[in-house]
């Protein structure tokens, strides 16, 4: 399988692990709003593919861009970073 050189990636928490190869995980990221200076905190969820079921909640993952593989996942679990107390 080629690999594209650079792809897109984002670490995020395991928020669901219920549906079968599939992570749901939660992007948190924070900015300086442009007028008023104030950090906001903003996050997304994606489904992402999780080929052998190792994901769990709480884990802390990367996951990496990739070809729409359903309706929803564009995106797959590429390592677990930190695994969930």
């Amino acid at each position: 399988m080629k690999e594209r050189p650079n792809p897109r990636s984002r670490i995020g928490t395991v928020r669901s692990s219920k549906m079968d190869k599939t992570a749901v995980v939660e992007v948190v990221r924070s900015f300086k709003h442009p007028v008023y200076g104030k950090y906001v905190r903003r996050r997304v969820r994606y489904q992402a593919h999780d080929e052998n079921n190792s994901c769990s909640e709480g884990d802390q993952v990367r996951i990496i861009a990739c070809r729409p593989l359903s309706r929803k996942k564009r995106w797959r679990v590429a390592e677990t970073l930190r695994k969930a107390q």
